[in-house]
């Protein structure tokens, strides 16, 4: 008996240690079938490739396939090591993440990831150091990026790159500290040389067999600096550059994970609705998101000025305003604290001489929050944030939107990850201006509402283009703060039509949506005001209805069971053509759009696929709600 038990011991051991032999070489030898290839069900392929003459890494990206990127530079640089060449695979290891999380503010209100995760394992043959390279792959795109033992030292450089096959057409917009530029339209070989925002959009192809790369960043933080793209004219490589090449501070007390470079890949409607970047980052770091309520604001700069940030009379004019219109929140700029005779920090009742407190409880009775203008150099340390922040939420202020910081410097984004711990541990919510872009952190911090990041409504130099580029490449990557609505603003790209700038209010999504217009320019509108009524303060679903970067566009978003539509158009009028794929079933269509005699509200009756008809002005654009329609219905 005891011999028997000792034989089925050893068996089970045997089998044991044959099982842990199989799964490891699984993991940790390069499968014949895929080699260096990362790929699943329905995804892109990345192929990591090593040369091996010199040992450099590179990533090429195809498309059912279709090339993407061709072979791309990788690596890294540090004080103590160059990995971006002489390297050679000493492993591979792969796991499958699926994940479910809910936003508060976004395109989609429910997101579901699925990616397949390769971590390839490289040594430098010169030093023995050690760089490890992971690479993912989604339905929607493929990104990368490094590990480095805490040994590595300061990072001084990337040698990462894009490289696009040569006939490739690009969306740009030149480089700039706040990310406030136009973005115009290149060949890719033919760009100028410069410096570009990292969030440069490509295609590749043609037709039906187009594809589009949306080339980002996500899941950055103060352990790193942000990244912008190069470009030499006549290459169809686009580098890497951080900051303003200041090297990368390491701890040196435990590895390096870079953020992800990322690639949003597929068709047109894919890249638009992706959500990759925010799947790229961590989950959120907020456990009670129940306090963060996104929503529409009257933002009054535009509509007052200094003026109105110094007047509590005024301020409380426009919780009114919004109040009957049922917009939850009011914004207060620039201005209400810059009174010097106000405003003697010296004196330990400082607090009190402010009227925002007044406005807090004057809105509260009337179901309206307030927001304030704050400037960064005043929330810049832990000081200054311990006398700001509990002192606002004691008051009862529901949002800060944070100013001026322009730098995406690694410090920068220490601070950021300072302030974002403390907004959320004061229940207050954040719209960045003069900023980064979102990068993945409206996953991780829900509280933050929207980002600048844009060449906005305050501009004076948009154009039509820019304007049907946003929704492909700024928009694509979280909430963005352009303040549309600001129908009595003469310099407006979309100036001939009030429609078109109505269809922004839906087109550009932000979880704070700052209505920029005057009360006056709203009540002198009322098919407009009617429309920003309805309109809702978050979205469950986004969809891409038609359109061409730089040319026109058109998004469909969902709220409930009723479809709010938003489109832009460069160039000449038209009819134009919208399929209006939101669903099966029969629709009753409202549109807006200019007339001679102002804006029109249109009912029709449109079976889901079939062709919307809108007559569209020059440079201009409509807005539309949709929703079931039967026998009877004549409104939404």
């Amino acid at each position: 008996m005891h011999r028997i038990r000792l034989l089925t011991l050893i068996l089970c051991a045997a089998l044991a240690a044959t099982l842990l032999t199989s799964v490891t070489a699984r993991a940790d030898a390069h499968p014949r079938e895929t080699g260096r290839t990362v790929s699943g069900p329905g995804t892109p392929r990345a192929e990591v490739g090593l040369d091996p003459a010199t040992g450099t890494p590179t990533l090429a990206v195809t498309r059912q396939g279709r090339t993407v990127l061709e072979p791309s530079p990788l690596g890294i640089v540090t004080e103590r090591a160059d990995l971006s060449t002489g390297l050679t695979l000493t492993g591979r290891t792969d796991r499958e993440i699926n994940e479910h999380y809910t936003t508060a503010a976004g395109k989609d209100r429910t997101r579901s990831v699925r990616m397949h995760e390769a971590r390839f394992r490289f040594r430098s043959t010169a030093t023995g150091a050690r760089l490890d390279l992971t690479v993912r792959v989604s339905r929607d795109g493929v990104a990368y990026r490094y590990t480095l033992p805490a040994t590595s030292g300061n990072v001084l450089g990337e040698t990462s790159a894009f490289t696009l096959p040569g006939d490739a057409a690009a969306w740009l917009g030149a480089y700039r500290k706040d990310n406030e530029n136009l973005f115009n339209g290149y060949g890719a070989t033919a760009a100028p040389t410069g410096e570009y925002m990292m969030q440069g959009l490509f295609r590749t192809g043609s037709g039906d067999g187009a594809d589009y790369a949306l080339i980002a960043e996500s899941d950055l933080s103060g352990s790193y600096a942000a990244a912008h793209l190069t470009h030499t004219a006549g290459s169809p490589t686009y580098g890497i550059k951080l900051w303003d090449g200041t090297p990368i501070q390491t701890s040196g007390t435990g590895t390096l994970t870079t953020p992800w470079r990322a690639v949003i890949t597929g068709d047109l409607a894919t890249v638009t609705q992706s959500t990759f970047t925010d799947d790229l980052a961590p989950a959120s770091r907020v456990r009670d998101t129940s306090w963060i309520k996104p929503g529409k604001a009257l933002w009054t700069w535009l509509a007052g000025g200094r003026a109105a940030g110094q007047s509590l009379e005024m301020q409380k004019g426009y919780v009114d305003y919004a109040a009957a219109r049922h917009w939850p929140y009011t914004v207060v700029d620039a201005g209400w604290y810059f009174d010097p005779a106000q405003w003697d920090v010296t004196d330990p009742d400082w607090q009190q001489n402010s009227w925002i407190p007044e406005l807090v409880r004057y809105g509260r009775e009337r179901g309206v929050g307030i927001h304030v203008w704050i400037h960064h150099r005043d929330l810049d340390t832990p000081e200054e944030r311990e006398q700001w922040l509990p002192t606002l939420e004691k008051w009862g202020v529901k949002g800060v939107k944070i100013d001026f910081m322009d730098s995406e410097s690694q410090a920068t984004f220490q601070w950021y990850d300072q302030i974002l711990a403390a907004t959320a541990a004061h229940h207050l919510l954040v719209n960045f201006h003069g900023s980064t872009i979102p990068k993945g952190l409206q996953r991780t911090w829900p509280q933050v509402m929207s980002f600048e990041g844009v060449n906005g409504e305050e501009k004076k130099t948009n154009t039509p283009q820019h304007l049907a580029t946003l929704p492909f490449t700024r928009n694509v990557l979280g909430s963005m703060d352009f303040t549309p609505g600001a129908f009595h603003k003469p310099d407006r790209p979309n100036a001939g039509s009030d429609a078109g700038e109505l269809g922004l209010t839906v087109l550009y999504e932000s979880g704070i949506q700052n209505l920029s217009g005057k009360p006056g320019s709203y009540d002198a509108r009322p098919v407009a005001r009617t429309f920003l009524e309805q309109l809702p303060n978050a979205w469950d679903e986004t969809r891409l209805l038609a359109g061409a970067p730089g040319e026109s566009a058109v998004e469909a978003r969902r709220s409930g069971s009723r479809w709010f539509i938003g489109g832009t158009y460069a160039g000449a009028a038209r009819t134009a053509a919208v399929p209006l794929t939101i669903g099966h079933g029969t629709w009753l269509v409202e549109t807006v759009t200019d007339t001679p005699a102002g804006l029109v509200r249109t009912p029709h009756v449109v079976r889901g696929g079939a062709t919307l008809s809108v007559d569209v002005v020059a440079n201009g654009g409509f807005a539309a709600v949709a929703c079931r329609w039967y026998a009877g219905r004549t409104d939404c």
